[in-house]
């Protein structure tokens, strides 16, 4: 089974904790606080694996979440960083953010990588809080939860050409005889359901892939029919080959058929219009076929190239092979030619983007407690160790920093009123000076 687009979880793995601990050692006696920090948590990272040619894996585990880095240890000693977790996927993949519509990455080349979710950094232990004011602190940080998204990836076939038109018009055909490709095959509309890749070999040696592209229709931009199932793949190929039934055995003209198929990818990509074609003028075998020819032609001009071929009996493959194959290679040498960016470059550059800012913290009335909602504020209450005093001073005191403690106070709180951050839930009290 082909699949080309899949909604999966990603998670990173959350930050190790930091420890409170002492030094304890005999003619030692003002030890020091010595509780290491917590491990960085694993990043999930998508890699191009090219022995892979579906995202068929993805359809029967949709979840995936790195390790966990290690909890801080005593004698200062850092918890282990966890092993990032590594998900392959077939060149091409594309992925994108499910909520805020943003693509992520274009993974194309044989391991590349992108990270997807993020691993928290491990949460700080009781050596690095220590001042002068409290040299023995009993302070240590949870480590941070790691991103989490749901992303969305699209499979967009790496292919040098294309096989485009109607249903019915020998695509399929013609891919199972210029290539060991088996292509499923029936006298009926939209035989082929999925892209069937093929690997052409000439007899001068050149070869290339061929993808036979599943048949479209009138209003396959708004995804009538196989709509962008099929119009999705025709955005990474060099050269497109677009067969005509030039017998008009379905009852078709030739012309307009070539007229409607362009007109579809030009409405779903504008660009693509200028794509380099070649006609292949299929079922010449059939009657009617060469009077339909020579109307084709007079109605395309004589700039279009056309090679009359016939897919069930072989006539004319070895011409229209050729000239692909001189129509690619003339391509790829004009995309050689272009300036080559240099990638240390381009990673020196910045881009920035108006970025409209969010508030730190908002707060909301539900009944009688006053729920507090920021990333802020929550990272801060999953990042603190409420089992020790000195944690919850610090958290009180952040609070503060940030403005909450006034905030409430404007919106009307009052000593022993309920607040409720994520999952924790306090009384509201008037703050005193901790230091």
């Amino acid at each position: 089974m082909f699949v080309d687009i899949v909604k999966v979880f990603a998670k990173g793995g959350d930050g190790g904790n930091g420890m409170v601990a002492f030094r304890r050692e005999k003619y030692v006696p003002y030890g020091g606080p010595a509780g290491g920090d917590g491990g960085r948590g694993g990043d999930v990272i998508f890699e191009v694996d090219e022995g892979l040619r579906t995202l068929m894996d993805f359809r029967y585990q949709k979840e995936f979440k790195a390790s966990n880095g290690e909890n801080g240890r005593s004698k200062a000693q850092h918890g282990a960083n966890a092993e990032p977790k590594v998900i392959k996927v077939p060149p091409g993949t594309t992925i994108k953010d499910v909520e805020t519509g943003e693509w992520i990455a274009d993974l194309t080349k044989q391991g590349e990588r992108a990270i997807i979710a993020r691993g928290g950094r491990g949460g700080r232990g009781n050596m690095r809080f220590a001042t002068p004011v409290n040299p023995a602190p009993h302070i240590a940080e949870n480590g941070e939860p790691g991103e989490e998204r749901w992303i969305e990836l699209e499979l967009k076939l790496l292919a040098d050409v294309g096989l485009i038109g109607y249903p019915s018009v020998g695509k399929s055909t013609l891919l199972s005889v210029v290539s060991k490709a088996r292509p499923k095959i029936g006298a009926y509309h939209f035989t082929t359901l999925v892209p069937n890749l093929g690997v052409v070999r000439i007899e001068d040696g050149r070869s290339f892939v061929m993808a036979d592209l599943p048949g479209l229709i009138e209003g396959a931009h708004q995804g009538v029919g196989l709509g962008h199932q099929f119009l999705r793949h025709v955005e990474r190929t060099k050269v497109l080959v677009h067969v005509i039934d030039m017998a008009g055995s379905e009852g078709r003209d030739p012309y307009e058929d070539f007229k409607q198929i362009n007109e579809e990818i030009k409405l779903y990509r504008q660009d693509l219009e200028n794509r380099p074609q070649i006609i292949a003028a299929n079922k010449m075998d059939l009657p009617d076929a060469e009077d339909y020819l020579e109307m084709f032609k007079e109605q395309a001009g004589p700039d279009l190239p056309i090679y009359p071929i016939s897919a069930a009996t072989h006539q004319g493959m070895k011409e229209l092979l050729y000239a692909v194959a001189d129509l690619l290679d003339q391509v790829e040498k004009e995309q050689a030619s272009l300036p080559v960016i240099d990638q240390a470059e381009l990673e020196e550059r910045k881009v920035y983007r108006s970025k409209v800012e969010e508030p730190a913290f908002t707060i909301r009335r539900e009944n009688e407690i006053f729920v507090i909602e920021g990333k802020r504020v929550e990272k801060l209450v999953q990042m603190t160790n409420f089992n020790y005093h000195d944690s919850v001073l610090r958290f009180s005191r952040k609070l503060k920093e940030m403005g909450v403690e006034d905030a409430l106070r404007e919106r009307g709180a009052k000593e022993g009123d309920l607040v409720q951050i994520g999952e924790l839930e306090f009384e509201f009290t008037e703050s005193v000076d901790y230091e």
